[in-house]
This record gives structure tokens, sequence and C-alpha cells, in this order.
């Protein structure tokens, strides 16, 4: 991020002051995304609930544009008062590894707050595949290198890295397949166009349910609530292929501590709360709501983890 010494000096003698009796006025928090997807979704399921712990408004704005970056650039430049936060996905820390000419840093130009909901994938595969483990999958990967496929939402999500993880993992060539959404991706997937796909549990858990697809292991470090039979990649033999969808919330660079902290306590309590966690499992995810210091570790080792799967598929922006 760009800013001048001056600008950065000045932020700083004023966050004491700042801090003493936040929130006194309504708080925007920028979504980067357009309203009714997963991240607009979540994300108001959390701030309602929250700003009933800060007794004022956390009004969502979204600002949609650029793989997410727009939103994200506005909040970094912005003032450190708590006035504006970020609530962005995984993303976050991945499309810096995609692409070098952000104006900012997603580490160091932005204050961690917390993170609110980790969403497990699976893997899932077309019936006519005959596979029905992982280990059976990475099995015909190898006999048919580059003639199975797989789908994902688009170019540098969780889902295309989850498919390149399994591929540098297990040594195979299967050939990916991006969408424009999650929808057309799993009805290819059912169409049989595509054979493979890494997803979140909502968006095939119908056509789960109607034997259209097939799941092969939970992509995570426990057994998942909706499929307590699935086993996890550990259990599958591939204890490395541990990835998720998460979504979190950031402030600017240099926000008091007493302005994220208590931003934080509000997250954990809206999280808790039996309503609020009832809404996120239809969305497939799992409430956490991490201290701003954890949150800030788990942030720098997924990036250094997406940033070498980034790297060693070499992938890029279109």
């Amino acid at each position: 991020m760009r800013i001048t010494r001056r600008a950065a000096l000045g932020a700083a003698w004023a966050a004491p002051a700042l801090a003493q009796g936040w929130p006194s006025r309504p708080v925007r928090c920028i979504v980067p995304y357009p309203p009714g997807g997963p991240t607009d979704l979540l994300g108001r399921v959390v701030t309602q609930r929250a700003q009933q712990e800060l007794a004022q408004p956390l009004v969502i704005e979204n600002r949609p544009g650029a793989s997410g970056t727009i939103g994200a650039a506005e909040v970094a430049r912005a003032a450190p008062d708590g006035s504006v936060f970020l609530v962005n996905t995984s993303a976050h820390v991945i499309i810096p590894h995609i692409n070098r000419n952000l104006p900012y840093d997603a580490l160091e130009d932005f204050t961690p707050v917390t993170n609110m909901a980790m969403v497990p994938l699976v893997a899932l595969v077309n019936p006519g595949l005959p596979v029905r483990s992982l280990r059976e999958l990475a099995e015909h990967a190898k006999a048919h290198p580059g003639r199975v496929s797989y789908a994902s939402s688009s170019i540098g999500g969780a889902q295309h890295l989850a498919g390149e993880m399994f591929k540098q993992i297990a040594g195979v060539d299967m050939v990916h397949i991006p969408y424009r959404g999650a929808g057309p991706a799993i009805q290819d997937l059912i169409a049989g166009h595509v054979q493979v796909m890494f997803d979140s549990v909502p968006a095939g858990a119908g056509a789960v349910r109607e034997g259209l697809l097939r799941p092969l292991a939970a992509l995570s470090e426990r057994r998942i609530a909706v499929h307590p039979d699935l086993p996890t990649t550990a259990e599958a033999g591939f204890p490395d292929l541990v990835i998720s969808t998460w979504y979190g919330i950031w402030a600017p660079p240099r926000t008091p501590a007493a302005i994220t902290e208590r931003m934080q306590r509000a997250v954990a309590a809206a999280v808790e709360e039996g309503e609020v966690r009832a809404r996120l499992a239809t969305l497939g995810a799992d409430p956490v709501a991490d201290p701003p210091a954890a949150f800030d570790a788990f942030c720098r080792r997924e990036y250094a983890k997406f940033g070498a799967i980034v790297r060693a598929a070499n992938i890029t922006m279109p």
C-alpha cells in the first residue's frame, strides 16, 4: 500500500483516542463480491448478530470487482479508526500469488481481526468414473494421464487449488476446467462433461443425495457432520491434502488492538449463538472466531501454503 510517512505517523498518534468508546457510530463492513454470494450471505449472518454485542449497526457494503481486490484495496487505504472492515474469503491470501500487481500487501497492509467460519471441501466424482476412493482416483488418473478432468468455479479459488494439491501429492496429470461459478461446474460434473470436482458440502449435497454424484473424501482434518461415514483425506491415505474455503475479517493497517479485540469478541459471541450456528450449518460452515494474533498466524500459514501450490502449478491470471 502506498501511504506517506506523515499520514502513518498521524494515524499512529490518533489511534489510542479513537479506540476509546468504540464504536460510537455505524460500522461499514465491505464485502468485495456481489450480493447473494456465499461471502455476502455468511457475512450478513454473522454481522447481524455481532452488531447486537456492539450496540451499533454493522452495515454490509458490496464492492465487487477484480476478484475481490477492489473492495480490499478500499479497506487497505482507509483510516484505522474502526469505521470500516473487510469481510473476505481465503481468496485474500491466494490472489496475491496469482496477481503480482495488487496495490496492497495482503499481509502487511491489513490488521487481522478474526476468522468467522471454515467450509471444508469434498472430493466429488461422476458415478460413471470407476472409482470409489481417493486412492482409486489416483490410480485411475495415473493410468489415464491427461484424460481425467476436474472442474472449479474459478481460476485461483480454493476448488482449483485443491485440484492442484491432489495432482501434486498424488503425482497425476488431470486437466483443469474452470467455470464461471460453482453451479455450472456442478451441472457439467453431473452430466459427465468433467469427471471430478473438489467443492463445498452444500454445492453438491442435493446431487449426492440423489445418487448423481459420488463423494470420495472430506479434505479436512476431521469427519464432517453431514457425511459422518465419509473418510477424511488422512484416512484415505492423503494426510497432506487438507484445504478449505474460510471467511475472515480484516481492518485497515494500524487499527488499534482495543478495536480489533472488541470486534473479535463480538464475532465470537455471534458464532456461538444457536440460531447463527444453525444458519452457518446450512452453508456448510463450521463456526470459528480466533483472536487477532491467532488469526494473523493462520493467515500467514495459509498464505505460504497457497503460494507454494500456485508456484508449483504455475497458475496465472487469464
